[in-house]
């Protein structure tokens, strides 16, 4: 029987962590591995923390990276952490940012941007960054699902809006600085200015998610944009592959050699409806 339960929650499992979308499950992942490697002692926690000097002296580029991927050592602090990725990240995504994933990368590529040019003040500056990360989403998700009635621990109801700062209150009790959350807060507020509210008012958006991003979304293979102004990569996989039907009802085969056939040639099975050139549905 207890075969029987282990094979049962491994099924689960595998198909929960299937079910996950690709950003927040990629993040959370990244950040299990990291403090996992650091429980083990595969690494020095100095090794990834943010140091400018390190930085620009030692060329250690990978500074500005890796620290957002350690969240917190193995504790109640890491469980809580974690568990906002899983939860608001995922909401998130799977919510305002549905079939947007370049935009969601973008999110996460912006607060990262806004926390280390915070991060260039020496008052501001912390060794690891991954929890004004964290807590950034915690303010975006807020943002996004402000009437959301939370069920806390089962001793109260609480409304989406205020959940940073029941956080904030949480990792004050809990002995935590707080000076991460207040950066993570301060980030959010950026992001959802320039990319909503912003925009909503004057009808300018200046935070665009760049080509960039959506060149690397669509070389990823995961994910989904709409309007997306590059093409998937046919290398990375592609969201859809079959035949294409003209507007007549016939069908035309999905071959290259077929669909670059030369502009004076006509297909007799397309009746002479249409002559002309092709033009693609982006404009290109």
């Amino acid at each position: 029987s207890i075969i029987v339960l282990s094979n049962g929650f491994h099924c689960a499992f595998i198909r929960y962590y299937q079910s996950l979308p690709p950003v927040a499950k990629t993040y959370a992942v990244i950040c299990f591995m990291t403090t996992a490697g650091y429980e083990l002692q595969l690494y020095r926690y100095g090794s990834i923390t943010l140091h400018f000097s390190d930085v620009f002296k030692r060329f250690q580029v990978w500074r500005l990276v890796t620290n957002f991927f350690f969240i917190a050592p193995f504790s109640l602090t890491f469980a809580f952490r974690f568990l906002i990725i899983l939860r608001n990240g995922v909401s998130l995504e799977r919510g305002p940012f549905d079939k947007r994933t370049a935009d969601y990368v973008w999110m996460f590529l912006f607060g990262a941007l806004s926390l280390l040019v915070m991060a260039l003040v020496p008052f501001l500056w912390s060794p690891c960054m991954g929890a004004s990360l964290v807590f950034m989403i915690v303010y975006v998700w807020s943002r996004e699902f402000p009437n959301e009635r939370l069920n806390i621990h089962g001793l109260f109801q609480l409304q989406g809006f205020y959940l940073p700062w029941y956080m904030l209150g949480v990792d004050m009790i809990l002995g935590n600085p707080l000076k991460p959350d207040m950066l993570g807060i301060a980030a959010g507020h950026l992001y959802y200015f320039l990319t909503v509210l912003y925009p909503l008012s004057t009808g300018k958006n200046y935070c665009k998610t760049p080509v960039f991003v959506h060149k690397l979304v669509a070389r990823w293979g995961e994910g989904f944009q709409l309007n997306s102004p590059v093409q998937e990569d046919a290398a990375a996989g592609v969201a859809f592959r079959g035949r294409s039907y003209r507007l007549n009802g016939t069908r035309s085969s999905t071959t290259v050699q077929e669909q670059a056939s030369a502009p004076g040639q006509s297909n007799p099975a397309a009746g002479g409806v249409f002559r002309g050139s092709s033009r693609r549905l982006d404009g290109r």
